[in-house]
């Protein structure tokens, strides 16, 4: 009778400390036995010169998203989920982003609709995009019956879907009451704005005009007031996409 569901045999297994060869026994879904020359499997594979890593989490995706202009991604959660597979990524986190007054449950629905073509597990960030007491109540829902645990807020994209200080505060206090954790994309979003209109004014339309309209003091500048807002506040913080020293310095000061 076999001992496992399946059984991947004579592969060469990387786990978080070692490196050995030997077989992998899977039940229920679960890898339950690594070892030498294990049970028989109901099904088995031979995995000679092959490597079994554990499966990644990718927890910053966007698939079958909406922009501004009217574009739509190119991967939905069908492709996009198939490729993070094929690399060995088995979990993506992607993001719900409401549009200003828009339900937070609402925006979550439809993101859940869109995730069902999946042929990965998934998560999601919902993002903040404007405050008001439903938008609490909403946080609360997300977290107590749809396993949500973490609140995006944008920093940049003014007139769209950036918030204010006073936004952040709000949503920062409830998440830490929630016991969530906070994100940002930290941009100045007025610094961007500006400066967007004075390189459209000397002509420059195309994308050499994105790194102009947001050198690095942009980006260090609401990186530095995220982290300062968080830890007045006591909240976890999560800032992504850093790309320069001056918000790294932010971080890095915000963590000692």
């Amino acid at each position: 009778m076999a001992e496992y569901d399946l059984v991947i045999r004579n592969t060469t297994i990387a786990t978080a400390s070692d490196v050995v060869k030997g077989d992998i026994g899977v039940q229920g879904g679960r890898v339950v036995a690594l070892g030498e020359r294990l049970d028989k499997g109901r099904k088995e594979i031979d995995a000679s010169g092959l490597i079994a890593v554990p499966g990644g989490i990718d927890a910053h995706v966007h698939f079958d998203q909406d922009t501004a202009d009217g574009s739509v991604f190119c991967d939905d959660f069908e492709s996009g989920s198939r490729a993070a597979a094929a690399g060995g990524t088995t979990m993506i986190v992607d993001f719900v982003i409401p549009a200003p007054q828009q339900s937070l449950l609402e925006a979550y629905r439809t993101w859940r609709d869109r995730a069902r073509k999946a042929t990965a597990d998934y998560s999601f960030h919902v993002a903040v995009t404007w405050w008001g007491e439903q938008v609490a109540a909403e946080m609360a829902e997300l977290c107590r019956d749809h396993g949500v645990n973490s609140f995006k807020h944008f920093m940049a994209y003014k007139n769209a879907i950036m918030v204010d200080d006073a936004t952040m505060i709000a949503s920062f206090t409830q998440a830490r009451d929630l016991g969530a954790i906070c994100m940002v994309h930290a941009e100045n979003g007025d610094l961007v704005f500006r400066m967007q209109q004075e390189i459209f004014a000397r002509g420059i339309h195309g994308p050499e005009g994105h790194p102009l309209s947001r050198g690095p003091e942009v980006e260090g500048e609401a990186a530095n007031r995220a982290c300062q807002i968080a830890g007045v506040v006591g909240v976890p913080l999560y800032v992504v996409h850093t790309s320069c020293r001056q918000a790294m310095d932010a971080i890095a000061r915000a963590k000692l």
